[in-house]
């Protein structure tokens, strides 16, 4: 990609809300995360999930085009290091069914780039995923949460450790919600979560 095109990306903006990323004035508190507050402390996002960042991440995701690993691994190293570093890198697990189908962990593989980059340990076994749940991007934002009921545990201890979480992409914020609230359960004292895109409101 040129330079051009990479620096029309769209990229995230800075002013968002610290807890989900989603954009406020002046970079607030959103009211949601006022009235609920997700399991995870802060979120940083390097895109917005939009045109052509949302067709790029489909062909990673789905079409094992791992030739985009860099473009999308890369930017979310860049906002994460201004962030403090935590103590362990923990990539969303796949359901081993999924994964058998996928033929790979998108996550892990982003998370492998990222840890690499920024020195920080990585486990990819830390974490599991207990259920083949449903595709979150095929329910509806109210069904999110009970999809993911249980969905995830934790296998190490993590007391008093500081733990980011990473995913390709944020719509709900319910699979990391859930996976931040197993290794809190398993003594995490901050939790970060970092994904490459953000979904924006409609």
């Amino acid at each position: 990609m040129c330079a051009a095109c990479r620096s029309a990306l769209p990229y995230h903006p800075p002013a968002t809300c610290p807890a989900c990323a989603l954009p406020t004035a002046g970079g607030a508190t959103c009211g949601s995360c006022l009235k609920k507050p997700p399991a995870f402390d802060r979120t940083v996002a390097a895109f917005s999930y939009t045109f052509p960042l949302d067709a790029l991440i489909h062909s990673y995701k789905y079409a094992g085009n791992l030739t985009l690993l860099e473009l999308l691994a890369d930017p979310l190293a860049a906002r994460a290091i201004a962030q403090r570093k935590p103590d362990l890198l923990i990539p969303m697990p796949l359901h081993p069914a999924r994964l058998k189908q996928r033929g790979y962990n998108q996550a892990l593989e982003i998370a492998r780039q990222v840890a690499q980059r920024l020195a920080i340990p990585l486990d990819s076994r830390a974490c599991r995923r207990l259920r083949d749940t449903p595709p979150q991007a095929t329910l509806k934002l109210k069904q999110r949460a009970a999809n993911l009921r249980g969905a995830f545990s934790c296998d190490i201890d993590l007391s008093g450790k500081r733990v980011a979480l990473l995913d390709d992409v944020m719509t709900s914020g319910a699979s990391l919600h859930a996976l931040a609230q197993a290794v809190r359960a398993q003594g995490a004292t901050e939790v970060e979560a970092w994904v490459v895109a953000r979904t924006l409101p409609h």
